[in-house]
């Protein structure tokens, strides 16, 4: 995976709805090196006229061969979003380039336990990281906290309650901020101390934390923990903004 990233055409070969505004879309990109859990890519469309726009996405599945998922939630007015969750097709085909990434990451060798904390699409890198343990059989621990608006917002639903069920080692907590299903372990509400502390992810558990979502939520997250005396060194962020689209 080392040397210069160079553009590669991917294939279109299956897209899924995930949520009433994001899709995963399946490439087949031909040469593709591999990549680890966490990376991400750079998408470019080109219009006939010449046009194109760049953006980037985190990659949603573990290492297949040549096969790249993507998970892409429409951004309002956003050019590139609309496009691939409304008018992309099976059979298109669209530039590449990556994997990027390497402080992001999560490798099985690493045996320590994990503190995942998503927000919205920010689960998206954070869920490769669970498919690869499950892909090759790792037994760090990994406590995943998922905050998202309403449950028809929660991106891999079932796969994520299958998961819970049958993954050992594996513990999902689904917190919901606008409204809260019955049968929910808690109120609706924004991610708070107690969160991962009900989990067992106490100030001074020794293990690594990803926590990946919008800059607010990843500032509130990070600051919070700070603020209950974790160690800075044990955290790694990703963050986006309501830029492009």
């Amino acid at each position: 995976m080392a040397g210069r990233l160079r553009w590669q055409t991917g294939r279109v070969v299956a897209i899924r709805e995930e949520t009433p505004s994001s899709k995963t879309i399946l490439f087949d990109v031909p040469g593709w090196p591999g990549h680890l859990a966490g990376q991400h890519v750079d998408l470019r469309l080109t219009a006939e006229d010449g046009y194109s726009a760049e953006r980037s996405y985190s990659i949603a599945g573990p290492v297949d061969g040549e096969r790249v998922e993507l998970t892409v939630q429409r951004v309002p007015n956003g050019e590139v979003s609309t496009y691939l969750v409304d008018d992309l097709r099976v059979g298109d085909e669209l530039e590449l380039r990556g994997p990027i990434g390497g402080w992001f990451v999560w490798r099985v060798e690493e045996l320590l336990p994990v503190l995942l904390v998503a927000g919205g699409s920010g689960v998206v890198p954070l869920m490769a990281m669970v498919r690869e343990r499950a892909r090759t059989g790792g037994v760090a621990p990994f406590t995943f906290v998922y905050s998202a608006r309403s449950a028809a917002e929660v991106y891999y639903a079932d796969e994520l309650a299958g998961r819970a069920r049958d993954d050992d080692g594996l513990t999902v907590s689904l917190v919901y901020t606008r409204s809260a299903p019955a049968g929910s372990h808690r109120p609706a509400g924004r991610i708070g101390q107690s969160d991962p502390d009900d989990l067992g992810w106490k100030p001074g558990a020794e293990g690594r934390v990803y926590v990946c979502g919008p800059t607010g939520f990843v500032e509130a997250v990070v600051g919070m923990m700070l603020d209950r005396g974790h160690d800075p060194s044990t955290i790694r962020t990703e963050r986006f903004g309501p830029t492009g689209g």
